[in-house]
């Protein structure tokens, strides 16, 4: 298998085709597009999720609370916890480890959420700094909205904008390569987007107005998240890609890589399936969160398309909207690597 995600057929085939839920408190389960499983506690519902950061290396302790913290935003609900496991490669050093843990603590405490156990190993079974959370979500029963809710109908708003995570991560990683091309104040102003990776804010907001489902956009970019969300919802899409926001730095990032910042990781966005759109986008832009209407909810699950944009108003014109593959992030990474 290629380095990204295991390929979805792959994934419900071997891994989420195997998983039952014997106890009745299990509420929810993760499944393709759905990446938080829901407990009854009774008074409470206990929404968790997990992830791992391998794609990173610089700030990797910030990008793996975002990335965890974000899946129980995903479901209109605050993060109140962590659960940290740290594995490094033989020869790291205690400076390593600290500056991985004053990153997760300090981000962690930046947005209200307690890292409260984990654990930490060094092993030769990888070749690089692993950060794996765990995060934790409190709600009442009904108060939480999940990745299968979509209808038929609704609008897809997406929030912020396409590939903010892998161009920061490509800034800080190709730093050398891209000031050359561009110079250090663009190479800052790409890194910089490191500090917009969370969407907490915007899911919590959503999520107490008219949200059917929410998605956030990781590996695989805004397609793969659309594609995600409509599978999850068992629906169909059609994205409109003239109307996907993309930052001119991310657009320069994507060029110098020969990549697509539309299946670019991008960490810091949001997708919210809704029937009242311009509502949703007042709101949002209201609170400080840029938002757009980016793609449509369809009845037929087989119907998932990309509109390219006005140059192609004919059925002729779409295309296919696929599955999430390898996100673009690997292969450029790949490159600055010297693996490629």
């Amino acid at each position: 298998m290629q380095i990204g995600k295991v390929p979805n057929h792959i994934l419900d085939r071997i891994v989420l085709g195997k998983i039952r839920s014997r106890d009745s408190r299990v509420l929810s389960s993760s499944g393709i597009g759905e990446d938080c499983g829901v407990l009854d506690l009774g008074d409470n519902h206990c929404i968790v999720s997990s992830d791992p950061i391998t794609g990173a290396a610089e700030d990797i302790g910030k990008i793996a609370v975002h990335v965890a913290c974000n899946d129980i935003a995903t479901c209109g609900v605050r993060p109140v916890a962590l659960m940290s496991t740290v594995l490094l490669p033989p020869g790291a050093s205690e400076a390593e480890l600290e500056a991985v843990m004053d990153d997760i603590v300090g981000t962690a405490d930046s947005i209200g959420v307690s890292v409260i156990g984990g654990h930490t190993e060094v092993t030769d079974a990888v070749s690089r700094i692993v950060v794996s959370l765990t995060s934790i979500g409190i709600a009442r029963p009904g108060g939480y909205v999940t990745s299968k809710g979509a209808r038929a109908g609704d609008t897809i708003v997406m929030t912020k904008q396409a590939g903010l995570e892998g161009t920061a991560i490509l800034a800080a990683e190709g730093r050398g390569e891209l000031e050359a091309r561009f110079g250090a104040a663009f190479v800052e102003e790409a890194v910089r987007l490191k500090r917009e990776l969370s969407v907490i804010a915007e899911g919590v907001l959503a999520g107490g107005l008219s949200a059917h489902a929410m998605h956030d956009v990781t590996e695989g970019g805004v397609y793969g998240a659309v594609w995600e969300l409509a599978e999850a919802s068992g629906k169909g899409a059609r994205v409109h890609r003239d109307r996907i926001p993309v930052l001119g730095v991310t657009r320069d990032v994507c060029r110098h890589f020969g990549i697509d910042p539309y299946r670019l990781v991008s960490s810091g966005s949001m997708l919210i399936a809704t029937d009242r759109p311009g509502e949703m986008i007042a709101a949002l832009e209201a609170s400080g969160v840029a938002a757009a209407a980016i793609a449509d909810v369809l009845a037929d699950p087989a119907e998932r398309f990309v509109a390219p944009g006005a140059g192609g108003a004919g059925r002729e014109a779409l295309e296919p909207l696929e599955p999430p593959g390898p996100d673009e992030l690997y292969r450029a990474t790949r490159k600055l690597r010297g693996l490629d």
